[in-house]
């Protein structure tokens, strides 16, 4: 497989996946899992579990949605990007921490809405990035090594932080060692995060003036009209907006939908941990792919494989189909977000990247929105998540149709 020789500063921005990816992996494994302890212990049912965990995560991409464009457009300016990043870190960390100590299902879930805030913002400024530390051509790849390498590199303090759960030393309660594990991954957030803050510069930039914030707003209105006339553009982000909807839900639903079909929390973990590592080469893979390929097409491919996934998932019902719809999904997903991030990025106005990423942003954050509500009110109004499924199949067709329009539509010139 053909490698990519890296500067320090496309290094250090492929280091933050690795970093913040550790987060991304609870969300889909120990955190939901001890939740749902939290809460079933308290009388919860398993069905009302799976609906409240749908409604945090909801709720904590709806806040994201609300403000990322305007945060984006703060960005912008020379200086600001880097101070926000630092500033959401902390909150993010501190959301950690929090879940760390709480053990009431209630606040455990406001802890985790905080974390989850926090990570979203710091993604929209590390997206934008990518367009101040490479160049066009090679995006895709570049895309692509962060993902891959994100996925390889959680597996490290997620594994740590599960040998802690199941072998529980120093008389550790399993509560206590899950906690523990969060801290560690905090711990592992932070440190990973440092060469991104020492070698990553805004080179591309708006100068610094009064009012900012006013201004940000009416350069808003500005892009949005821009993105309106933009056909080729509109269409993309549309169909990313339906697409990415249910890879998100996917990834994020999956510990819960896997313990409402009455599958054990250590088969789930396990299933999940080979989607990562099933995700580090399929993800570098498909990143060469689409040097030959090229964007849309290698989006288009995936989209078909995850309509064949959530078929799949509709009738799943035994533990080995479970473990078979993680490899299928670990093939697909560092692929079709990896791909999308750098062909938007290719798209934007350099000076203006953090801006076009937060809307970029609110549509996926809109899409992390729907996709789990959809799940949540299947699970309370006909009794099981697995209808909410065939809902997903219907976006990635949507998406399908509007990516596959964007390809032969013009960018005004």
């Amino acid at each position: 497989m053909p490698k990519i020789s890296m500067t320090r500063a496309e290094k250090s921005w492929v280091l933050y996946d690795v970093a913040c990816s550790a987060f991304t992996m609870l969300i889909s494994t120990t955190i939901p899992i001890l939740f749902r302890s939290y809460a079933e212990a308290d009388g919860v049912s398993p069905e009302y579990a799976s609906a409240l965990w749908g409604s945090a995560t909801s709720a904590a991409v709806l806040v994201m949605g609300l403000f990322s464009c305007v945060l984006g457009a703060l960005a912008d300016y020379r200086g600001m990007k880097k101070k926000l990043f630092v500033a959401f870190l902390a909150l993010s960390l501190a959301g950690m921490g929090a879940l760390s100590l709480i053990s009431h299902w209630q606040l455990f879930l406001l802890a985790f809405v905080v974390a989850r805030v926090g990570y979203s913002a710091c993604n929209v400024f590390y997206d934008s990035m990518l367009v101040d530390v490479t160049t066009d051509d090679r995006m895709d790849l570049l895309s692509a090594q962060g993902y891959a390498w994100g996925y390889l590199g959680s597996c490290i303090p997620f594994a740590l932080g599960l040998g802690l759960i199941l072998a529980t030393p120093f008389g550790l309660t399993t509560q206590r060692a899950t906690q523990l594990s969060f801290l560690l991954t905090g711990v592992w957030w932070l440190v990973l995060t440092l060469p991104l803050l020492r070698n990553v510069r805004q080179t591309h930039c708006l100068e610094n003036r009064k009012g900012k914030l006013g201004h940000a707003f009416r350069r808003l209105g500005h892009t949005f009209r821009k993105v309106r006339k933009d056909k080729k553009m509109l269409l993309y982000v549309l169909g990313y907006f339906c697409y990415i909807d249910g890879v998100y839900t996917i990834i994020s639903m999956a510990t819960v939908y896997g313990g409402e079909l009455g599958l054990s929390s250590n088969s789930m973990v396990l299933a999940l941990l080979v989607t990562q590592l099933v995700a580090f080469p399929c993800a570098i893979l498909s990143g060469q792919l689409t040097q030959k390929l090229g964007d849309l097409r290698m989006i288009k491919i995936f989209i078909l494989i995850y309509l064949g996934i959530c078929f799949f998932g509709f009738q799943l019902d035994r533990e080995w189909e479970f473990w078979v719809l993680a490899v299928a999904v670990g093939m697909c997903q560092g692929g079709i977000q990896a791909i999308s991030r750098s062909h938007f990025g290719k798209m934007v106005p350099k000076e203006e990247s953090n801006e076009y990423f937060g809307l970029f942003d609110i549509f996926g954050k809109c899409a992390d929105f729907f996709g789990p509500m959809i799940l949540s009110l299947s699970a309370v109004l006909l009794g099981s998540s697995s209808y909410g499924i065939l809902a997903l199949a219907a976006l990635f067709v949507l998406g399908l149709v509007l990516v596959t329009l964007s390809e032969r539509a013009q960018s005004p010139s």
